[in-house]
């Protein structure tokens, strides 16, 4: 019986094992998207106990304690930070095959030392242990990045940001680059009632009128060159669906003007406006040589009630349906026609769509190498299974070694340990191959693998 999350937790071959500890291990990470707060990073917040740093914003978390019966009180009420602690304990001590199981037990021998179980029994221990720790300096956000051997974060920006936090980072000589994500997701969403709002919050950011679809444009790439002078290297879409509906560009100023006017849009209307803002988005990033990531299978707030209570973000989305080949292909063809696809990464929440995703992608690609990626495993498939599913669909039908890696998709200074987590099942999964004679034991050449998806791929992809 192997011991619980030991050294070579997750490594079942001699293979896998010289793989992660002598190449994987201590590679350094590129967290390309990423939820940190940039203002928690320039004022390098320090927490005050281990519940604010781990329960605080974690849907992930919240999930799984309602799964297990937990009151709403002690996850996102009034209850105090012990006892939601406690709670989380107990939840944590039964979620046998779940991978916060191991996420938090990774965190807490890496930044903790703490190599013990925690359960409802520990809890007052831990709790204890970990607060005496995050007192000391080493525990600030900045700090906890450089612990982590993290050298260029991502974040998520609006458009209408100010970034007044990048700069203030950039400016103190922070010695991991820290750089804004361009998400324009509130301009495409012509169909939501607030969408008028944010055109004049844009406008407002921006100090310039937006009174047609050409003036939205014009805002948006005058706003991109401001996150571009910021060192952005990356776009970022959450997609209900990606769009493909063609029409002139007077038809889309009319739907603009209806919007505007107040008036409702149909189905069709909506796709052909978001048809047409994120095809100019796609020539405006690849002008810029940025990366177009698009992000959609994703059924959000499905719980009303909770979102009523909580907002968004509260731990009620799902997987969603699968997303439309013959949309995603067009979309693609809109852009490649005129030579101005840029690099794109496509994320789906449905797994199952990972096989028909990279054919897709091979219809596209072409220089550079690895041109259009295929996500890692996102959300809740960022687990044992779903990593090992991903990994082998994009191998079977694609090229693995292109493969830009690991991202930790979190808003927590602790989640690095994700990368460790999908590391050792990357080497897992070739180790068993090598030792299956299904690939030679070529060291160099699997040395050049696992370099080139635990770090370098994703450098020279993103022109970091």
């Amino acid at each position: 019986m192997k011991p619980f999350m030991d050294r070579d937790f997750l490594l079942y071959t001699e293979t896998a094992k010289r793989l992660f500890h002598e190449i994987a291990e201590p590679m350094p990470i590129i967290d390309y998207h990423c939820h940190l707060s940039p203002k928690e990073i320039a004022e390098d917040r320090h927490f005050s106990n281990i519940t604010e740093l781990w329960l605080g914003g974690d849907h992930y978390k919240w999930r799984l304690m309602r799964s297990f019966g937990v009151a709403e009180r002690y996850i996102t009420g009034d209850a105090t930070d012990r006892e939601k602690f406690q709670k989380w304990a107990e939840t944590l001590s039964l979620a046998i095959g779940n991978p916060l199981y191991h996420w938090s037990h990774l965190e807490l021998q890496r930044y903790f030392g703490y190599d013990g179980v925690l359960n409802g029994e520990t809890a007052e221990t831990v709790w204890n242990h970990c607060n005496e720790q995050l007192q000391k300096p080493s525990f600030s956000a900045r700090n906890l990045i450089l612990r982590s051997n993290v050298k260029v974060v991502c974040t998520t920006d609006d458009p209408a940001d100010s970034l007044e936090w990048h700069r203030a980072i950039r400016d103190s000589g922070f010695a991991c680059k820290v750089l804004p994500g361009f998400r324009p997701d509130k301009a495409l969403a012509i169909e939501k009632p607030d969408w008028n709002a944010y055109l004049k919050t844009l406008s407002t950011r921006a100090k310039r009128p937006i009174d047609s679809f050409r003036a939205l444009t014009e805002t948006l790439e005058v706003r991109a060159l401001v996150f571009d002078a910021l060192g952005c290297r990356v776009s970022d879409h959450g997609l209900a669906a990606v769009p493909c509906t063609h029409a002139g560009a007077d038809e889309i100023e009319a739907i603009f003007r209806k919007k505007t006017d107040g008036q409702p849009l149909s189905s069709s209307e909506i796709a052909a406006f978001q048809t047409a803002l994120l095809s100019f988005l796609g020539r405006l990033y690849h002008r810029l040589g940025w990366v177009m990531q698009l992000h959609f299978g994703v059924l959000r707030d499905n719980a009303k009630r909770v979102y009523r209570a909580l907002g968004a973000d509260a731990g009620i989305d799902s997987i969603g349906d699968g997303v439309s080949m013959a949309s995603l292909a067009g979309f693609l063809n809109l852009l490649d026609e005129t030579n101005e696809l840029p690099k794109t990464i496509l994320y789906s929440l449905n797994p199952n769509d990972n096989t028909a995703l990279v054919s897709v992608m091979g219809a596209f690609q072409s220089e550079p190498r690895g041109k259009l990626q295929l996500g890692s495993a996102w959300w809740f498939n960022d687990h044992k299974t779903g990593m090992q599913k991903q990994l082998s669909d994009l191998a079977a039908g694609g090229h693995l070694a292109t493969f830009v890696g690991m991202l930790t998709d979190s808003r927590s200074f602790l989640s690095y340990t994700r990368h460790e987590y999908f590391r050792r099942i990357l080497c897992d999964l070739l180790g068993a191959w090598v030792e299956a004679g299904e690939y030679p034991n070529d060291k160099d050449a699997l040395s050049r693998i696992v370099r080139g998806i635990a770090f370098e791929n994703a450098s020279v992809y993103f022109d970091f």
